[in-house]
């Protein structure tokens, strides 16, 4: 048997890893988000496939919660010196990835090879796949104008009001074939959907040509773990975008924004009132993950749901 989860960076690796942890590790296919990709300073940088791969890697930034563990800053305090660009921190064994990706790009590998090969050399046993090989990226109308998803994030902190979310080259870009022949896999238990932001990290996956259709059809049930606690957000912009586009800010509207591509949902217990009236199979688990111990919990209780709901 195996699963499947889609995720984005930080929150989706917490419970990817969760999942790695009490699944048999051979078992589990991971599928990134790309649309946070860009080129920076001359190199191609894919930040939720980095954070992938050094949480499953064992290798994550504990203290900064992105980036490589026991990391060192040279390269950034040198770029500064010389009036560089410093708004996005890259730090030295960080820069080996970007550098490495960047070489074989141009030498015309594909970015899902790419990544099979850093995570066999980071003695990863499960997949990790791209969403696609081919470029997408998420942009967003503000209040500033159109800006790139790492100039709002990173740049500018959240800050713009935003009116709109686009995901440029999608309706063009191919899904990993590999991504697509899991969904419909006869041995595949169970589809999870990370509480990454719904509208930053999982849609530009959804956003794809056969996505929506291939989990729609996929035999094994499809099930979305709450990004929202108690009306606010664990981490980053998800409340402040849900606001700005005008949805109600609560874990009830998440599972309705997911509409019919899920059959269970998982929330937390303060969020219990709230979720009662969705139309999907609701299961409660607590969802806030601060230890190892948190995420195995939640992975096996959205295992759990998954083959009691579906």
């Amino acid at each position: 048997m195996s699963v499947l989860t889609l995720s984005g960076g930080v929150g989706g690796a917490k419970l990817a890893l969760g999942l790695y942890r009490v699944l048999p590790p051979e078992t589990l296919t991971v599928i990134a988000n790309t649309g946070d990709d860009f080129e920076h300073l001359g190199l191609s940088i894919s930040p939720d496939i980095d954070t992938l791969l050094y949480t499953l890697g064992g290798i994550d930034n504990l203290e900064l919660g992105w980036g490589r563990r026991n990391e060192t800053w040279t390269f950034m305090a040198a770029l500064e010196s010389l009036g560089g660009e410093t708004w996005f921190k890259l730090g030295d064994g960080d820069l080996a990835t970007h550098i490495e990706r960047t070489r074989r790009l141009a030498a015309a590998e594909s970015l899902t090879q790419i990544t099979d090969d850093f995570r066999c050399r980071l003695g990863i046993s499960a997949r990790l796949l791209p969403m696609s090989d081919d470029q997408v990226r998420t942009r967003l109308r503000t209040e500033e104008g159109w800006l790139d998803f790492q100039d709002y994030f990173v740049r500018l902190h959240s800050e713009p009001v935003v009116r709109e979310i686009v995901y440029a080259g999608a309706s063009q870009a191919r899904a990993n074939p590999d991504f697509l022949a899991a969904l419909l896999d006869d041995d595949l238990e169970a589809v999870v959907i990370c509480p990454s932001n719904p509208f930053l990290s999982i849609d530009p996956i959804l956003s794809l040509p056969g996505v929506r259709d291939a989990l729609r059809a996929s035999r094994a049930p499809v099930v979305a773990v709450s990004p929202i606690i108690g009306g606010k957000a664990v981490k980053g912009p998800t409340a402040k975008l849900m606001a700005e586009l005008r949805l109600p800010v609560s874990a009830a509207a998440v599972a309705r924004y997911y509409g019919d591509i899920i059959d269970v949902y998982i929330a937390d217990a303060a969020d219990g009132g709230e979720v009662a009236e969705i139309d999907v199979a609701v299961s409660f688990a607590p969802t806030l993950m601060q230890t190892v111990e948190d995420r195995e919990t939640l992975a096996t209780a959205v295992l759990a749901a998954a083959d009691r709901g579906f």
